[in-house]
């Protein structure tokens, strides 16, 4: 049989063995005159107990004093993600920082664990974008305790605490939804994320918005919100197209649920836009390459990682206000939206 790897103790696994805050447990490590000599001999008797060692990788780098940013996505092999994490490395190349990033796999205890590390590596900032299963947001709490600065892009929270950079999802759904209302579309469905998302709550407002301004009813059964993940996805929307007063257009809340809807929509021998128009929030790397090209509800997706990195940077050096930027985005109509006239 063979014994699994011992997980090597955290700051995290300090704290809650001593019942005091990741903060509490960093400075006492560091001498720090805010924590008493008590407690700072309590945290190290249990870090010896418990075999604690500082991450070697982060004590060789603050020999050489690098300027480090650690960066949580929760999908990095995604495109959007990749290039909002290329705008976030090109901004901060420029101010002489390097860039950590970390993967989430959309999972709240890897997005905590990613975000402890970065407090073992010391890092001067953090940008993060939440996962879809995060909910609890303590540890971005303790980040503050910490004084470490902190932006979000993307998916959001603590907002009166945290600078964010987010896009004008809401206008641009509604935008969408009209134009698929405008040229033939009568029975829009959304298909979304899990809704405490505000990325989510965003766009399915604007949907709504949409259908409120052209006086349509709303029809519950149109609006899905699921798991991020393409099975799900498209599962979800061969339902939608099996049902007796199906829905003749759909819009779609990110590139994975986008082109599981696209397959679905194909693999249950319906015609794109004419059967069934589809919209979706992705990108022009995919959407201008299927067929039919795909219209789509692009986002500026480097500016994002440059403006986020910007605010880090602001934070970084002095700047305490809590920043709100909002990078537009754009609707780019290709081949998927507008139904032929008969």
């Amino acid at each position: 049989m063979v014994n699994k790897k011992q997980r090597r103790t955290s700051l995290k696994d300090l704290a809650q063995e001593l019942g005091v805050s990741i903060a509490t447990v960093s400075r006492a490590l560091r001498n720090s005159p805010e924590i008493g000599k008590e407690m700072q001999q309590r945290v190290k008797d249990l870090a010896k107990r418990l075999n604690y060692r500082p991450n070697p990788f982060a004590q060789s780098l603050r020999k050489e004093a690098p300027k480090m940013i650690g960066v949580v996505v929760p999908n990095l092999v995604t495109h959007y993600y990749a290039a909002v994490l290329d705008g976030i490395e090109d901004e901060a190349r420029r101010a002489g920082y390097s860039v950590i990033s970390a993967n989430s796999h959309e999972s709240y205890e890897d997005e905590e664990l990613a975000v402890d590390n970065f407090v073992g590596l010391h890092v001067e900032g953090i940008i993060a974008c939440l996962a879809q299963n995060t909910t609890d947001y303590h540890h971005y709490q303790e980040i503050a305790e910490m004084g470490i600065p902190l932006v979000f892009f993307g998916r959001t929270c603590l907002t009166d605490q945290f600078s964010s950079v987010t896009a004008n999802g809401d206008e641009a759904a509604q935008q969408a939804t009209l134009h698929l209302l405008d040229t033939g579309s009568q029975h829009v469905a959304f298909l979304g994320g899990p809704n405490h998302l505000d990325m989510v709550r965003r766009r399915k407002h604007g949907y709504l918005e949409a259908l409120r301004e052209r006086h349509i009813p709303i029809n519950r059964d149109l609006v899905v919100c699921d798991k991020i993940d393409y099975q799900v996805a498209l599962d979800a929307t061969k339902r939608l197209l099996q049902m007796p007063n199906r829905p003749d257009a759909i819009l779609a809340f990110n590139d994975i649920i986008t082109f599981a809807a696209f397959t679905a929509i194909k693999e249950c021998g319906l015609r794109i836009p004419d059967d069934v128009a589809l919209i979706g929030f992705t990108d022009d790397a995919h959407a201008a390459y299927v067929t039919p090209r795909m219209s789509a509800i692009e986002d500026q997706s480097h500016l994002m990682g440059v403006t986020a990195c910007r605010l880090l940077l602001k934070n970084i050096n002095g700047d305490a206000k809590v920043y709100k930027e909002i990078v537009p985005q754009q609707l780019v109509i290709r081949e998927t939206s507008a139904k032929k006239k008969q």
